[in-house]
């Protein structure tokens, strides 16, 4: 049977084929789906875990008890998982263990551009790369073959365009697989110094072993036809280069990405008149081809920035650019923002009104960054902020370091914040930290966390208490604010900034966009009270505009929530009567 299946809902499908029994993730874009739509095969316990290392510490348990196991992630998450990646690389499996990774060429929703290709070389873990859903499909199931017979976890590497993308799967029946048996064996699963030596010798042979199953393997595929261009490819690449030259070149298709064959590029090599490797970031295919004497043409032509296109393909080995229309009028650039009513923006415009230090972290809040709140200094990864600020206090001094604030979204703090919190209250830190408990993971679309109450499936759960998680690692001064009360707001900020020892600021108000908040009915306009000062604009909201000098509110955006209200001092801004 068929089903017009998106790329990260074909993985969940595999999952589901493949019999895997646990799948512990932590969400990020472009991955989050897939762990979203495989809660809804009953027969997987999924789960979102605190962070991505955790995740996979967890699949790696229930791997060794036998089952089937998966964690997803986007690119900069392996990163957070990278230490237990490379020691189970090590120990191998039991159950089979694949690990889904999603990379974000182009940075649509990233703080960075990262290619994971580089994680499973240096993991010395096979990665295998799918160019559609039915090969999300199809590789998912492959790769826990794979883990099982080779004695290893697999990386299935995707992409932005591949994961969002839908096209037609051949669905089939799930294949219940029985628990392996556990045997206790410490010189296999437990890694030290003694026992590892020994296994990275494993490791070795199981890479050359994998090698050769990429010579010969049908996940590495070639379609002749012109042989004056050849063209060694992969993934959503292979899908844009198709497209682009047709049938004026000939292709190696790379199901599998590490480890690279060797013989199967050279006989392609010898085929074709000119070769080329057109693959996205870095150029891992073509430093493969050049360390084996084999030339090709690559980042000559094609940038380590960004996404590449049909376009760009066809204008650089066919020398044939696109006709397309071009609009002469200028469009006006749409900056993201924060949402109308979203509590963020009262912190924000209360930490401008404050002048402070502000480290910022991995969030929708990190829109606070914009024009005209304008509110964060830094911003660098997923937990980074209370550390920045700390060391950020320490480097200026006892005397200026307490304009340093941090400020953390409530899922993001479960993620890799409290250990910098602990380590500001261990080492005498002098710093603000907000936690901006909108009580979501809002920025990949609605995850549940710690600190809601609810697991992935929606059922009930123990729930952290942030005031008292503060308070046990050691901070004094704890206190809860309204962001919707901008004035009080201020004062405490302020408050707390000039206290003679570190403090947390809980900022408590659930995401506007939550299918459960009220809200009010709009604002609107008073236009013979209103003067143009413009300062209702200062907190960049999306529901204010100008229109005829005036301020003017557009009623189906805005919820009411009054934080503009203040900003007014001519009383211009009205509710409902």
């Amino acid at each position: 049977m068929s089903e017009l299946l998106l790329g990260n809902q074909a993985v969940a499908r595999g999952l589901y084929e493949a019999g895997v029994r646990v799948v512990s993730s932590y969400p990020g874009t472009p991955s989050t789906e897939i762990t979203e739509y495989a809660v809804g095969y009953k027969e997987l316990y999924s789960e979102w875990a605190p962070n991505e290392k955790v995740a996979l510490e967890t699949s790696i348990g229930a791997s060794l008890g036998g089952a089937r196991a998966f964690s997803a992630m986007k690119h900069v998450g392996l990163n957070v998982a990278a230490d237990p990646l490379y020691t189970v690389s090590y120990t191998g499996v039991n159950g089979g263990l694949v690990i889904a990774v999603a990379d974000d060429p182009g940075m649509h929703s990233s703080q960075n551009e990262q290619d994971s290709r580089n994680h499973a070389k240096a993991s010395k873990v096979p990665m295998l790369e799918p160019a559609d859903s039915q090969e999300c499909l199809e590789y998912t199931k492959l790769a826990y073959a794979l883990s099982e017979e080779f004695d290893t976890p697999v990386l299935l590497r995707l992409t932005t365009r591949v994961s969002h993308s839908r096209s037609l799967c051949n669905v089939q029946e799930r294949q219940e697989k029985e628990l392996i048996p556990y045997k206790k064996d410490p010189q296999k699963y437990v890694m030290m110094p003694a026992m590892a030596r020994p296994r990275h010798v494993v490791v070795e042979e199981r890479t050359r072993r994998l090698t050769e199953y990429a010579e010969t393997s049908p996940l590495n595929r070639v379609e002749y036809h012109s042989k004056k261009i050849g063209v060694i490819t992969s993934g959503i690449s292979y899908q844009y280069a198709r497209e682009a030259l047709g049938e004026n070149a000939s292709y190696l298709k790379l199901g599998m990405v590490y480890p690279l064959p060797v013989r199967l590029i050279e006989e392609f090599a010898a085929q074709v008149d000119t070769l080329y490797v057109v693959e996205e970031l870095d150029d891992f295919i073509e430093t493969h081809c050049k360390k084996y004497g084999i030339p090709v043409i690559g980042k000559e032509l094609f940038s380590f920035c960004g996404e590449l296109s049909q376009s760009i393909i066809r204008e650089k080995l066919l020398n044939q650019k696109n006709d397309f229309a071009q609009l002469d009028v200028p469009v006006p650039g749409r900056p993201p923002v924060m949402c109308a009513g979203c509590p963020h923006r009262g912190i924000f415009y209360a930490l401008k009104k404050n002048k402070a230090f502000v480290s910022g972290d991995i969030g929708c809040y990190t829109l606070g960054a914009g024009a005209p709140l304008a509110a964060i200094d830094s911003c660098v990864c997923m937990g980074a902020s209370i550390p920045g600020a700390h060391g950020y206090s320490k480097a200026v001094g006892k005397e200026n370091g307490k304009a340093a604030v941090a400020v953390i979204g409530d899922s993001t703090f479960m993620h890799s914040g409290v250990t910098g919190l602990i380590n500001v209250a261990y080492n005498g830190g002098n710093t603000v930290t907000i936690i901006l408990d909108n009580s979501i993971t809002g920025m990949t679309g609605h995850q549940q966390n710690p600190t809601t109450g609810l697991t992935l499936s929606g059922d009930p759960t123990s729930k952290v208490d942030l005031e008292a998680l503060a308070k046990a690692v050691g901070i004094g001064r704890v206190r809860v604010v309204d962001p919707y009360y901008m004035s009080e707001c201020v004062e405490a900020i302020k408050e707390e900034m000039a206290a003679e020892e570190p403090s947390v600021i809980i900022s408590r108000r659930p995401c506007a966009l939550l299918k459960n908040v009220v809200h009010k009915p709009a604002l609107s306009i008073n236009r013979e009270a209103c003067t143009g000062c413009k300062a209702c604009f200062q907190i960049g909201c999306p529901a204010i505009s100008l229109y005829d000098k005036k301020a003017s509110i557009d009623a189906n955006q805005c919820v009411g929530c009054g934080q503009c209200v203040s900003l007014c001092r001519f009383g211009a801004i009205k509710g409902e009567e």
